[in-house]
């Protein structure tokens, strides 16, 4: 009897008769022998490995492959024991295929990666009537010294980042100053405002020193100026 999952192959004198399905079949004993064979999806992790990189950077990289059997006289027949097959192919594949590639490319191409070390898989593992369905990278280590090195590189790149973004806004700040400056120069009166405005600020403070801008110094001898005519003359009233 075989589970829900499980398929039955049936040997009679050593020879293959039949395939059972799921349930309670009758078989002949010592004349027939049933090997049941499990049709799940099966998880198989792949130990770390360690592996030189394309640019020569010393690497550990663990991972898991999902499989499963599909064709039950192909899994018993063409291969002695599946899962130590795969599993020992699972483990050249990783290490061929991540070979191939920089440090750089193994980090930001997992996806890449994985969908090579499948199909190369799948192909070896045909012909034993099982379908890698996929292969997924766990883990990478680096060594300590690589990991400092690329944390350096990181804070520069971020410093790098940083400055160019002060940068354009200072750019961004002056052509607008000088388009404010522009139309200051146009309208005398303006700069004035943005003085009392200014001074408005700084009384909001309670500050006990306050400097005057020299502009604002100017437009205040000027008003005097103007009342001391005015009392000089005060028939122009």
């Amino acid at each position: 009897m075989s589970t829900q999952y499980q398929k039955g192959v049936v040997f009679r004198f050593g020879r293959i008769i039949k395939t059972c399905e799921p349930g309670l079949r009758w078989i002949i004993p010592i004349v027939d022998q049933m090997r049941k064979v499990d049709f799940r999806t099966i998880t198989l992790p792949i130990p770390p490995q360690k592996i030189i990189t394309k640019d020569n950077v010393s690497v550990d990289v663990s991972a898991v492959a999902y499989y499963r059997v599909v064709d039950a006289i192909k899994s018993i027949v063409a291969i002695e024991n599946v899962m130590s097959a795969i599993n020992q192919i699972a483990q050249t594949s990783v290490r061929n295929i991540v070979g191939k590639f920089q440090l750089d490319e193994i980090l930001s191409e997992r996806e890449t990666i994985n969908r090579e070390i499948a199909k190369v898989l799948d192909a070896h593992t045909e012909s034993w009537g099982v379908v890698v369905s996929m292969v997924e990278i766990k883990d990478i280590e680096l060594p300590e010294g690589m990991q400092r090195a690329m944390a350096k590189q990181a804070e520069a790149e971020r410093e790098k980042r940083a400055k160019i973004i002060a940068a354009e806004g200072e750019f961004l700040a002056s052509q607008k100053l000088a388009d404010t400056a522009d139309v200051m120069a146009a309208h005398p009166i303006a700069l004035q405002l943005r003085n009392l405005q200014t001074m408005a600020e700084i009384s909001v403070e309670k500050n006990s020193t306050i400097i005057f801008p020299a502009q604002f110094m100017s437009t205040v001898s000027e008003i005097k100026k103007f009342l001391d005519q005015e009392n000089i003359h005060p028939s122009r009233r």
